[in-house]
């Protein structure tokens, strides 16, 4: 069973999605698909609320922004990743793997 839809998902708009008990961020970036915790590794803020520029999520909180296909953090004042969780796409549907 599908997570999502393809077609619901805006390309550079992030979604919250729940799965399994993890909160997960997950951003269309033209015709891919990515999913990380939601949850920023500086703060308990939410990054499916903050603005996505290419690859990159900032948290709207403190700015520290993540490679959306890593994790990685990349600016300051994060410097720990956060997780990365494998995206399925079957034609309109999305599955997210936890």
């Amino acid at each position: 069973m599908a997570d999502l839809q393809l077609s619901n998902l805006v390309s550079g708009k992030p979604v919250l999605l729940e799965k399994n008990g993890v909160s997960v961020c997950v951003t269309r970036v033209g015709d891919e698909v990515f999913a990380i915790n939601d949850v920023c590794s500086h703060s308990d803020a939410s990054l499916s609320e903050g603005d996505v520029t290419d690859f990159k999520i900032e948290c709207w909180l403190h700015g520290a922004e993540f490679d959306l296909r890593t994790g990685e953090a990349i600016t300051l004042p994060a410097n720990m990743p956060v997780a990365v969780y494998a995206v399925k796409v079957d034609g309109d549907s999305v599955t997210i793997e936890i």
